[in-house]
Formats: C-alpha cells, sequence, structure tokens
C-alpha cells in the first residue's frame, strides 16, 4: 500500500523498501523539472511507481477548459519519471460540478497525450449520476473510492473498472484521524476485491498517522498472503 508524500531521495530509497508506490502532491503546487523527476525514479526499483497529481492550474483555476499547454508542459515534466510514472490524478475542486462538455472535452485532450493510468477524485455530488459514470468509463478514467465521501457513491471505486484507486483522507477529522482497526480491516477486504490495478493513497498525513496505517494494510495482506 502506499502513503502520501514527495520525499526526498534519501528518504525515498528508504521508503521504496517497503511500499511499493507513492502519490506526489507538491506537483499540485509547482512544477517540477524533468531532470527531479528523473532522479526519483532513479532512487527507486525497477517495479515502484509514482501517482503524479494534476497541477491547481489546470483542475482549479481554469476548472478544466482550455489550458492544452499547461497539461502538455505537465505531462513533459513527469515524463521525467519513465517507466515509474504509474497514474495521473485529477482531483477537482469541490464546487465544481460536472459539465458533459466540458469534462469531455478536458480527458479528451489528456487522452490524446497521455494513453496510461488516470484516476479522477470529484468532490461535487453532480460527478456520481450515470451521465457522469458513463464519461469516465468511457474515456478510460477510474473514479477514486474517497473517504470522507461526498456522497455514499463517492466511498466506492467508480468509473473505469480497469484500475482502483483509493484515497484515505482520515476521518472524522479530515487529514488528521487515524482510521480503526475495524476500518483497516474492511478496507483490506475492499481492495482485495476488486480486478486490474490497485492503489490505496494514505492521506491522513497531518498528525504522522498515513505511513503506520499503511504498514498495517500492507501487513494485514501479507498474512493472507497478497502483497
Amino acid at each position: 500500500m502506499r502513503d502520501r508524500f514527495p520525499p526526498a531521495p534519501s528518504l525515498l530509497q528508504r521508503y521504496a523498501a517497503v511500499f511499493s508506490a507513492v502519490e506526489i502532491n507538491s506537483s499540485f503546487h509547482r512544477p517540477h523539472r524533468p531532470a527531479t523527476y528523473a532522479r526519483w525514479a532513479g532512487a527507486v526499483p525497477k517495479e515502484f511507481r509514482f501517482a503524479v497529481k494534476l497541477p491547481r492550474a489546470l483542475t482549479h483555476d481554469a476548472r478544466l477548459v482550455g489550458g492544452w499547454h499547461l497539461l502538455e508542459a505537465f505531462l513533459e515534466e513527469a515524463g521525467g519519471l519513465g517507466d515509474r510514472l504509474g497514474v495521473l490524478l485529477v482531483q477537482l475542486p469541490p464546487s465544481l460540478d460536472f459539465n458533459r462538455k466540458v469534462a469531455g472535452a478536458f480527458f479528451d485532450d489528456l487522452r490524446k497525450q497521455f494513453q496510461g493510468f488516470v484516476a479522477c477524485e470529484p468532490r461535487h455530488s453532480s460527478w456520481f449520476g450515470l451521465e457522469a459514470e458513463n464519461l469516465l468509463r468511457a474515456s478510460r478514467v477510474a473514479r477514486v473510492a474517497a473517504d470522507p465521501a461526498v456522497v455514499p457513491e463517492a466511498r466506492v471505486p467508480g468509473g473505469w473498472t480497469g484500475l482502483s484507486y483509493w484515497r484515505l483522507h482520515g476521518r472524522p477529522r479530515r487529514y488528521y484521524s487515524a482510521y480503526s482497526e475495524e476500518d483497516l480491516v474492511r478496507l483490506g477486504e475492499e481492495v482485495t476485491g476488486v480486478e486490474g490495478e490497485t492503489w490505496c493513497i494514505f492521506d491522513n498525513t497531518a498528525a504522522g498517522a498515513a505511513t503506520g496505517q499503511a504498514l498495517d494494510l500492507v501487513a494485514q495482506l501479507a498474512a493472507r498472503g497478497l502483497s
């Protein structure tokens, strides 16, 4: 399983000895040079993978409208990861409602430039209807299973079924709260009950809970003969 942070290379090497992937969130706030991504890629084993969050300039400022040049620049930067690039994460602002024309044009543009795994975390209730579900599936975009969930449907993976991606933000206090043992057992059952590529990110990092809980989940899955 995966914790969430953009570690320095020395820390990343120790991290990659235990976990199989990490989610880079700093890319949301600022660009990184291709050489920086390449340095991270060079610090991990060949089977290790990175998820990279799209810049807020695309998702929050432009709100998915236009921004072809921003997307092109971001993909060139993240391309420094080479085959260590596992997933692109598209997290949307809570105020961004579903608009089929806008979302369809954005994912069409993305798919013209990137053919790998894409996960989208919408945070407006309008994204959890049939029309949005069909668009995500047609675009080969997985819908993130997020906790806390904005609507009940947000708690489970949706969209394209070739990828399942969990993001655990902490509950009841977002980013701070640790999950109970019962929560982790239920999560273990959920992540082993899907097919295809599976990612699980603990985002409850503010009080340091994420790493320990990711390790607990790894141990639970290992006890079942899984990894």
